[in-house]
């Protein structure tokens, strides 16, 4: 008989990719939310998932139900966990479940404030451009996979391993529930600044996941970041292979980035000092499981990037419109550079939109500091109503040109107003790089793209 599981908050963008990866492996899947966006709504209703009415209601909750995965955004007091409790139903927040599906897998965790992304999503197109059977667990949406997360029978699973908190009722990070045997550790620049009050704080929970590595596995860590460097430098557990990693050599010819390999010139599409970092480490990680260097670079030519990672939505001989994930001081600095860079004779136009607890918060700012130097205009976007919702008080340009230690940044609140400035701009020879982890309140591109598209 098939395993019967109910999502506390099923509407989430993992928890509902969950959802349906479980319908995929034949298990009976129910759930409940208060509310339920697009894209989620429709694939939910697509496999017959979608909850009738919003709400909680906790006489769904039955005692024939083998499990209650239990989302992020539900509260200690939701009545539907309330009647597991009762009903002494098993309660697993989302990555304890994973690692209750993947317990005889090798588990393979990607760490660190920026780049997990982009790493999983480099491992998992070059294992599945060669036919290796795996299941994984990512972030975002990427390119030839229809889902978040896959859980079979395969023998190992490649986890982007989150630092966020675990579940209402388990205030740790995420990643230390998969109990890895390889782990990958990119970057630390502090983020989450409403969750680790401070930078000590959050560097901590680094340490104590490397400090969880068996004697058996493997530490794959980026010594360009002084902060891993250490702690990597510093593991003292016996046994454990450590192997730091570096940006992959390569040089740039007219805009394209070329790896220079023992096998000669590799030409891909992804650029920028970043993500040369995250490529070196996703080779060393398809090495430690049995992939050749040879192969990972005949796969990494037709890798175009994971989703909103400098994506292309419009482009021209003179000019590109990009659309970034970037929200956090080290990736906004990180992306800034990697398009100028790419094209130093293009003037380079950047836009921030802070949506993000930690971005809006005036204690923060400071820690956005020449994060954007290198873009020949610099704006930041700021919706009030977000602001407001998350209580915190707007901030003026003033306040963020010494925030971003940049004169002559400029500041919009109203996106009719950003919309129209973007649209009287020329884009000769010019980039646009729009970066966000939010949306830009749904802004119409459509004439930016056509502008751009049309430019010769």
């Amino acid at each position: 008989m098939s395993k019967k599981y109910h999502f506390i908050a099923i509407g989430g963008a993992v928890m509902h990719n969950l959802a349906l990866s479980m319908v995929k492996k034949g298990y009976l899947v129910t759930g409940s939310d208060d509310e339920i966006y697009e894209p989620s709504r429709t694939r939910l209703e697509k496999a017959g998932i979608l909850p009738k009415e919003k709400g909680w209601f906790p006489e769904k909750i039955s005692e024939d139900l083998d499990g209650i995965i239990l989302g992020m955004h539900a509260r200690q007091e939701n009545p539907e966990l309330i009647r597991a409790q009762e009903l002494g139903i098993p309660v697993y927040s989302f990555p304890e479940f994973i690692y209750n599906q993947s317990k005889e897998k090798k588990r393979i965790v990607i760490s660190g404030s920026h780049g997990k992304t982009s790493i999983t999503a480099i491992i998992l197109h070059v294992l599945k451009s060669e036919g290796i059977d795996f299941d994984y667990l990512i972030g975002a949406q990427i390119e030839g996979f229809d889902l978040m997360v896959k859980l079979s029978d395969a023998p190992i699973i490649i986890i982007e391993g989150d630092e966020y908190l675990t579940s209402p009722l388990d205030r740790k990070p995420k990643f230390f529930h998969y109990k890895h045997d390889i782990l990958l550790m990119s970057g630390i620049a502090w983020d989450h600044f409403n969750v680790f009050p401070t930078f000590e704080n959050y560097v901590e929970q680094f340490e104590k996941l490397v400090e969880m590595t068996p004697p058996t596995g493997t530490f794959i860590y980026c010594e360009k970041d002084p902060i891993v460097k250490r702690i990597g430098e510093g593991c003292q557990i016996a046994g454990v292979k450590l192997q730091p990693y570096n940006s992959h050599p390569s040089n740039i010819e007219g805009g394209k980035t070329i790896l220079q390999t023992e096998k000669g010139e590799i030409p891909i599409h992804i650029f920028g000092d970043h993500n040369l970092q995250n490529l070196q480490g996703a080779l060393y990680i398809c090495n430690s499981i049995g992939v050749s260097a040879e192969t990972f670079y005949k796969h990494i030519q037709s890798f175009k990037g994971a989703a909103k990672r400098q994506e292309i939505l419009a482009s021209s001989d003179s000019s590109i419109l990009y659309r970034d994930f970037a929200h956090a001081p080290s990736k906004l600095k990180a992306t800034v550079e990697a398009v100028k860079n790419q094209f130093p004779e293009r003037k380079l136009i950047a836009v921030q939109e802070l949506h993000t607890y930690s971005s809006l918060n005036k204690e923060f700012i400071d820690n956005y500091a020449h994060t954007i130097d290198m873009a020949d205009e610099a704006i930041i976007y700021l919706n009030p109503k977000a602001v407001s919702l998350k209580k915190l008080e707007l901030m003026d340009e003033e306040t963020l040109r010494t925030g971003f230690r940049r004169k002559d940044l400029k500041l919009f609140t109203d996106i009719s107003l950003l919309k129209a400035y973007l649209e009287e701009q020329t884009y000769l020879h010019t980039n646009l790089l729009l970066m966000s982890s939010g949306n830009y309140d749904d802004m119409d591109l459509t004439i930016l793209k056509n502008k751009i598209n049309q430019k010769r």
